[in-house]
Order: structure tokens, then sequence, then C-alpha cells
């Protein structure tokens, strides 16, 4: 018996270059298995798991029959519970690359503003993080929250990304990130990283790309509906990334005239 996998493109070249042998199961739910390899979390995903960009995608309905005690690789295969997890067809987990132009030009709706739920975010980090991230507030943000994924780390993760579909570089930050990352949780400090290198949950994806549509209220509301309050972190850090965005293209279009 084997259970067939999707695998994103480093997760699949993480599990064969793994050396053959036991692998930590870090959390066991009823939707996902995260194990800890090489330094990095992967997790199996059943059909109903947020589908993270560090995840092997299955068809299983529930791991609740599963006893999830064990975990090893062997012949460039991951095993939970002796089982093997055969990886088939690759996933896609980049983030869509938008339009030359298309969010710097402008920040989210109204609409998107109040579905951002930035109280949430002042209730945890100092009031001056929720307005704007920089170096120095990474550190206020990193790791704060409960949960295996902080909410200060999923509004990180949404800063990042949505740069990253601006195609904008953000080397500060993502120096302040990476010192930053034993901080946090295995999983967390995964995603954060998958989010350096402009891996995402496809729920920001759809909602960056409607961005001054008619669509983008619905896809905010569906972004922030991800799990308990990952996607509202998401959610506002792409907010906050809109608005930087935009404050630095006026910037820049006032220093050219």
């Amino acid at each position: 018996m084997s259970i067939p996998v999707s695998a994103p493109p480093r997760v699949r070249d993480l599990i064969h270059s793994a050396p053959d042998g036991p692998v930590p199961v870090v959390h066991a739910g009823p939707h996902a298995v995260y194990v800890a390899l090489d330094g990095r979390c992967v997790g199996l995903l059943g059909r109903d798991a947020t589908q993270v960009p560090c995840g092997l995608r299955s068809r299983i309905r529930s791991f609740a029959s599963w006893t999830c005690r064990s975990a090893y690789v062997a012949g460039e295969t991951l095993h939970v519970d002796h089982i093997p997890l055969t990886m088939g067809r690759a996933v896609a987990v980049q983030i869509p690359m938008l339009g030359q132009g298309t969010i710097p030009r402008r920040a989210a709706s109204p609409a998107t503003e109040a579905a951002t739920p930035q109280a949430v975010v002042v209730g945890l980090v100092p009031r001056s993080v929720a307005t704007q991230v920089t170096a120095v507030t990474v550190g206020q943000l990193l790791g704060r929250g409960p949960g295996l994924t902080p909410l200060g780390d999923d509004v990180l993760c949404g800063w990042i990304a949505t740069h990253r579909a601006a195609g904008v570089p953000t080397p500060e930050i993502d120096s302040a990130v990476r010192a930053g990352l034993h901080r946090t949780t295995l999983l967390s400090a995964t995603l954060l990283d998958c989010a350096l290198h402009g891996e995402a949950l496809p729920e920001l994806g759809r909602f960056l790309s409607a961005v001054g549509t008619a669509a983008e209220p619905g896809r905010a509301a569906e972004l922030r509906a991800v799990g308990g309050t990952s996607g509202a972190g998401l959610l506002q850090g792409a907010r906050l990334a809109l608005d930087d965005l935009v404050r630095t293209r006026a910037k820049s279009e006032a220093g050219a005239a």
C-alpha cells in the first residue's frame, strides 16, 4: 500500500536529498501531519487541509485513524506510519507574478481594508507594527501569537509574498527575517522561508490577482477564512505591502518629476 501525493518542487528535492532514517513527527491532526526534515517542516496534507507550500498534497479525507507515531525516509521516499508516500506530479506553489505596475499603482480597496483584522494584530504586537513593516519591526512580529503559525509570522509572510508577486526586492526585511527564524516554530519558519522564495497559499495569490477588480472583496474574504488567524494575518500583511508599494511608487515618481 502506498499513498500517491503531489509535491512542490523544493519539497520533492528535499525528500530526494534526505538520508535514509527516522524523522520526528512534530504535529498530527485530522487534516494534516507534519514532520521535521533537515531543518524544515514537511506536511502530508489531506484534501481539506490548508494547502501550505511546504506540503505533500493527497486525497486523504482524514488522518484520525492513523497513529502518526513514526515517520522515516527510505530510498528517497517519505513514509508515515510505515506507508510510503509516492510523489507523482509536481504542484506549483509560486505566487503568480503580477502585471508590470499592477500592484505598485494602487492599494487594496476600501472593502479589503474593512475586512482586514487590524485590531487583532494590534492586540498582539505594538501598534506601530500594524501600520508598517520595517527591518526594525520584524523583530516585534516574529514568533508573536499562539499556534503553529503565530499571527505575527503570518503578517510577515503576506508582506513578503506580496512584494515577491510585484517583483520588488526587500533585502533588509529578508535579512532580518532569516536572522530571526530560530525564534518561531519550525512550521512557521518554513513558511517564512517559502515566502522568501515566492511560495505562498493559493488563496493569497488569488487575492492579489483580484486587487482592483470586482472580485477583490470575495477573494479577501476567502483568504481571511483560512485557518484560525492565518488568513487574517496574511491579509493584513498583504494590505500593508500594498500600501508600502504605493508609497514607494509615489516617492519614485515625485523624485523623477
